[in-house]
């Protein structure tokens, strides 16, 4: 019988280290990096659970690449949202910033 609990346990710390991991790594070789952010992206459709958010603004969601920002990607505030632009793909993706702001 599957231990659910221990499997996501699992699964979390797995992403946890290759987000880790693709931050080290990103300076040196930009592909292992985007192959890190693939590995955790499948671990957690498998076990389905969410990506956490602080690792979901690392990755774009429509090409998959790692982001860091003025590196490969932009970053702005406008309208009470953050939005980040990908230098890869050329799309934008925007989040929003009043939860942060109120936050401060």
């Amino acid at each position: 019988m599957r231990n659910k609990s221990k499997e996501n346990r699992i699964a979390r710390e797995r992403i946890d280290i290759l987000f880790g991991e693709a931050d080290k790594v990103f300076n040196k070789d930009k592909g292992l990096a985007n192959r890190y952010v693939t590995l955790a992206r499948k671990i957690a459709m498998k076990s389905n659970i969410n990506i956490p958010r602080q690792y979901k603004r690392r990755f774009c969601k429509h090409c998959y690449k790692y982001l860091r920002a003025g590196v490969n990607c932009r970053v702005r505030t406008r309208d009470n949202k953050v939005v980040y632009y990908c230098f890869n793909c050329k799309r934008h993706m925007r989040f929003p910033f009043l939860k942060e702001k109120t936050k401060i």
